[in-house]
Parts: C-alpha cells; sequence; structure tokens
C-alpha cells in the first residue's frame, strides 16, 4: 500500500493497460479513475498514442494533468499547470511542449532512406492511408486518423519471418534511429523513451507536491524505461494471460489483462 503522507503519482500506459486491447474502450477503469482523482491521486498518461488520441481520453476520462506522447518523445503540460517557471521548448494550443524526440519529418526521411538503400519493404503508418491504419489497428476511422497524427516517432507495421524483421531493425539502426516493440507495434523513434519524460515530470511535481510516490503501470517492452523509474512498478497480462518478459527488480505481476490487471493493482496498491 502507497503511504498516505505522500501525493500519489501513476504513470500510465495506455493500450493494452488502462485500454482494452481489442476495443481501446476505457469503460473498465473509469469508475476507478473517478474515485482516484477525487482522493487526490494524480494520473499522467504515458504512451506510444499521439497527442490528438490521448486529448480524446484525457477528455473522456477527465484528465487534465501533464502527459506523455509517442513514447517519451514530449511532454505536453497545461500552460498553468505548475504555478513556477521550467524549461519548455514551445507553447502550443494551451499547453508547454518539452520535446525530447527527432521530428517526425526526419525520422521519415531517415526511414524511406534505409529502405530504399536496402531495398525493404516495411511500412509505417505515414506510408499507409487511414482505411488501411483503421484495418490494421482495429480503430475507427477518425480514431486511425488521429493516430496518424505523429510528431515524434514513427510506427511501423513489421511482417515476415524472425529474420526479416531482425534485417529491419537493424538497418534502422544504421539510419541513427532507435527503435521499440510496443502492444501491437514498433516504434523507431531517436533518443527519447517513456523513462526520461518519467524523469523530467517527477521532478517537476516534487517542485509542486513535495513528496511523492510513484507507481508505473504497463504491458510491454517500451513501458520498461518507464517501470524503470517508479518507487513501484506494475506489469498487466497481455491477451493469453501471459507477462512480457522485462526484468525488473521488485516487479509485480498481477494475474490479470489490461484494464482487469489494471484496476486490481491499483485497488491493492492505493487507498481509495
Amino acid at each position: 500500500m502507497i503511504a498516505k503522507d505522500a501525493r500519489t503519482i501513476i504513470f500510465t500506459d495506455l493500450d493494452g493497460t488502462l485500454l482494452d486491447y481489442r476495443d481501446y474502450s476505457s469503460s473498465r477503469v473509469a469508475p476507478l479513475v473517478s474515485k482516484l482523482k477525487d482522493g487526490g491521486v494524480i494520473i499522467v498518461f504515458c504512451s506510444s498514442k499521439t497527442r490528438a488520441e490521448q486529448e480524446v481520453y484525457r477528455s473522456r476520462l477527465g484528465i487534465n494533468t501533464p502527459f506523455i506522447v509517442e513514447n517519451g518523445g514530449a511532454i505536453y503540460i497545461s500552460q498553468h499547470y505548475f504555478a513556477f517557471s521550467y524549461e519548455y521548448h514551445r507553447l502550443d494550443g494551451g499547453y508547454h511542449i518539452i520535446e525530447l524526440g527527432m521530428p517526425y519529418n526526419e525520422i521519415r526521411r531517415r526511414l524511406n532512406e534505409a529502405r530504399q538503400r536496402n531495398s525493404l519493404s516495411f511500412k509505417g503508418f505515414g506510408d499507409m492511408d487511414t482505411t488501411e491504419v483503421a484495418n490494421l489497428t482495429g480503430l475507427d476511422v477518425a480514431s486511425a486518423r488521429l493516430a496518424q497524427q505523429r510528431e515524434y516517432n514513427e510506427t511501423l507495421n513489421l511482417t515476415g519471418s524472425e529474420k526479416e524483421i531482425r534485417l529491419v531493425l537493424s538497418k534502422i539502426e544504421k539510419a541513427g534511429l532507435e527503435w521499440v516493440k510496443g502492444t501491437r507495434f514498433y516504434s523507431a523513434a531517436y533518443r527519447s523513451d517513456k523513462g526520461k519524460a518519467v524523469r523530467i515530470l517527477m521532478e517537476l511535481f516534487r517542485r509542486k507536491l513535495g513528496k511523492i510516490k510513484t507507481i508505473g503501470i504497463g504491458d510491454s517492452f517500451n513501458d520498461m524505461p518507464m517501470l524503470a523509474e517508479v518507487d513501484v512498478s506494475v506489469l498487466v497480462q497481455k491477451p493469453g494471460g501471459y507477462w512480457e518478459n522485462i526484468k525488473l527488480p521488485s516487479l509485480y505481476k498481477v494475474e490479470d489483462i489490461g484494464p482487469e490487471g489494471w484496476v486490481r493493482a491499483i485497488e491493492r496498491l492505493v487507498a481509495v
């Protein structure tokens, strides 16, 4: 149980964690999220999803806290959220934006160059029309359009044998990019990860709140940097009832899939 003398902050992945793997629904967690907010618990989205996608769920769940987009590509903070000054890169749409990743256009340029130079045939969301993204992800067309509004990394659909996928990933690395594997897809980016963004936000929260206790909860390899930074790290199960092979000290593996695991873990860890 998290101590009551500190403010609790939950850094949470979305796809396959807070959101249902199949239909992206947040309905299972909504009642608990409401109780957590009423109890003063801070919930921070930390996801591969874009700003546009996350804003939908922020509105749906009534969350106005800072959020981390595209696997740590940037941190978005409502401009009046912190009452003190801090460094940020730009102001847009009422947000102070701390940019940690490479601009999307440059990532796309490097990926296209690697694809052409090595005669590869992989595709990213930027190579697909919206209907194709919707069919691939199970999103409706409107949501798929939001998923294509990328700013700091490219989502890749890598198919073929394990050997063929390893070849593509090696060429992505030679292009000066990094890759991570998420719930469904791979992502290519440059010098950004969830852990770095979480560290920055934790320091800002300490300035605002004093003593804090942090929980991180995810389901995939791209969550490991986030889970490594928090006081309590939680891994929910994937569809099929197994856990990603993540090795961290004192990792709490909850025996439930996605949102069911999210609810079970948070109810055990947080007094609300």
